[in-house]
């Protein structure tokens, strides 16, 4: 086991190219399933009728926010630990962990927890019928109550992630997702609790990834970073360095979060119930074909913060500048699958009888957002090099422009005050992320080349 710790780290200070393809192979078939659990999850949901899945799709901006805060401390934490094994400071990446663990679980469940109260009035504020806001309420309070074990196993993920381990990430991703698609009809069909057993099939997949990855790290501790929690003493300046990355990181997200509750009201404001249950099923759709490019953004964080912590404006160059090229081409191709198999994909989400009239609007929504994918590719993969060389101010700058700014203005503009309707809004989606991804790709390139100059002249003197 110690052969294959030095194999992952040697990987990580290796060949950029070689570290990145590697790296996010697991990370892509983790996050393909993961997503696909989702995926069928929503075909389940939509079998019981379009208000179940209307509700799904309208709490599913607060699921984003509790993963956004999982995601971004674990993000800091993955990398934070990535810098500390490029300087070679093996006991610093192990003290990063015990912090990432701890204060991530703590500070997410109290978040979580805070919505409590407040959902079901939300949803009726957002204007969504007294039905569907009772369904995605009774859905909602289970997987808030559970929030606790996503925290676990996200933070615990992230400090795999960050030593190069994506196998046994990617393991874990598998074993949650394939035993959340096994329960889901059971609880929700077999049983009769229809979304609540949605959300219970869920919180006891992802229970079961949190005890195999906490034993890991915890019992087996056949990691490179070795966890001592009997012995933690916090430590300000880990803290520091861990939520300079993490707070932005989060905030990025959550602003993705809070854009979609907006998209969610705005397409409310236009196709009502009906709109809510097309973008909802769509938008599952989009999530599957983005994991691909999402898994390549994971291994980009690792192994440009093990460029930065070593100093070394090449590797980081030519893992940020390769990336995006990968990431672009994967999203060109994305885009003409999801465009040539439109009609069956949608079948999926339109094969029960009450759902069928949605077919014809999902089909839509797929024909415009197929333009969304290139232009999301280089953003993603340009947030995840300024995560990885700790400058989580810069990620969440341009997850700000791309999302509160330039997506809330144009699906407003074009959806509502021009009246195109339910178009307007896809069309205003795709061109907010195309503007948006050639801001910061310039943006991108030019803090990379700052960055080179520096070493390098630091490396004459």
């Amino acid at each position: 086991m110690e052969e294959k710790v030095r194999r992952n780290v040697a990987l990580l200070l290796g060949d950029p190219r070689k570290a990145i393809i590697r790296l996010s192979i697991p990370m892509m078939i983790g996050g393909m399933v993961q997503t696909l659990y989702s995926f069928v999850d929503g075909i389940w949901v939509s079998g019981v009728g379009p208000d179940a899945l209307a509700a799904v799709g309208l709490f599913m901006p607060f699921m984003m926010i509790l993963s956004a805060i999982a995601m971004g401390i674990g993000v800091g934490g993955s990398s934070a630990i990535s810098r500390a094994i490029g300087a070679r400071n093996k006991k610093r990446a192990s003290n990063v962990a015990e912090h990432t663990l701890l204060a991530g679980t703590v500070i997410g469940t109290v978040i979580g927890y805070s919505f409590l109260p407040f959902l079901h009035g939300i949803f009726i504020s957002m204007g969504a019928g007294k039905n569907v806001a009772a369904l995605a309420h009774s859905y909602g309070m289970v997987i808030i109550l559970g929030s606790p074990l996503i925290f676990m196993s996200s933070l615990g993920n992230a400090i795999l992630r960050g030593e190069g381990d994506t196998k046994r990430a990617m393991y874990i991703m598998l074993i949650s997702s394939v035993l959340n698609m096994v329960l889901d009809p059971i609880f929700i069909f077999t049983l009769g609790l229809g979304v609540v057993g949605a959300a219970i099939a869920t919180m006891l997949s992802i229970g079961v990834s949190a005890t195999v990855i906490l034993y890991w790290i915890l019992v087996r501790r056949d990691t490179y970073v070795q966890l001592r929690l009997r012995y933690f003493r916090r430590n300000w300046d880990i803290l520091r360095e861990i939520f300079a990355v993490g707070v932005p990181s989060s905030l990025s997200q959550i602003s993705m979060s809070l854009t979609m509750i907006v998209l969610n009201t705005i397409v409310l404001m236009a196709g009502g119930d009906y709109g809510m249950a097309i973008f909802s099923g769509g938008w599952r759709i989009v999530m599957l074909a983005t994991v691909p490019i999402m898994g390549l953004a994971a291994s980009v964080t690792s192994v440009t913060g093990a460029a930065f912590g070593a100093k070394n404006g090449e590797k980081l160059k030519i893992a940020y500048l390769y990336a995006v090229k990968v990431g672009a081409l994967i999203g060109l191709i994305t885009g003409i699958l999801l465009w040539i198999f439109a009609p069956q994909l949608t079948y999926l989400f339109t094969y029960s009888g009450d759902s069928s009239t949605l077919a014809p609007g999902i089909v839509q929504f797929l024909r415009y957002i197929v333009f969304y994918f290139p232009g999301m590719a280089a953003g993603m993969l340009t947030s995840s090099m300024f995560r990885g060389i700790g400058k989580g101010m810069y990620s969440l700058a341009q997850n700000i422009l791309r999302t509160i700014v330039m997506q809330i203005s144009f699906t407003y503009l074009l959806g509502i005050v021009f009246k195109l309707g339910l178009s307007g809004i896809w069309i205003g989606i795709v061109t907010a992320n195309l503007i948006a991804a050639v801001v910061g790709l310039l943006w991108g390139v030019h803090t990379v080349k700052k960055y080179q100059a520096l070493w390098e002249k630091e490396h004459l003197s």
